[in-house]
């Protein structure tokens, strides 16, 4: 990876790890909603996964890493699981997007912090 991939991908990982912890704690909340609240809930859930995708998306291309295509995977299967009616199985799913986000944001911060830039 070089610098300005690193730089693009740290910077990725950040936001991606704010988007899959917001909709973490959307899952978390919607357990205890009420029939007639679910699926507003849900809605939302949806649209905000759909843009993490859409970030993950702009990671590949931008800064390219073999981490990215599983991360997209492990959110492809979070939205599944939604449209299937098993919400709270979404979250293990997001669980394992998060973990390796957060590798990749490591991995980008060791390089730019071996280079002297942060």
């Amino acid at each position: 990876m070089h610098v300005n991939q690193a730089i693009i991908a740290f910077s990725q990982s950040e936001k991606l790890k704010s988007g899959i912890i917001w909709a973490s704690q959307i899952i978390e909340m919607h357990i205890g909603l009420s029939d007639s609240e679910k699926p507003g809930a849900e809605r939302v859930l949806i649209t905000l996964i759909n843009m993490i995708a859409s970030e993950i998306h702009v990671a590949k291309k931008a800064a390219p890493h073999k981490i990215w295509q599983d991360v997209e995977k492990d959110i492809n299967t979070a939205l599944v699981m939604l449209n299937s009616g098993v919400t709270h199985e979404a979250g293990y799913h997001l669980t394992q997007a998060l973990t390796k986000v957060t590798t990749v944001g490591q991995q980008s911060m060791i390089l730019l912090t071996d280079e002297g830039l942060l």
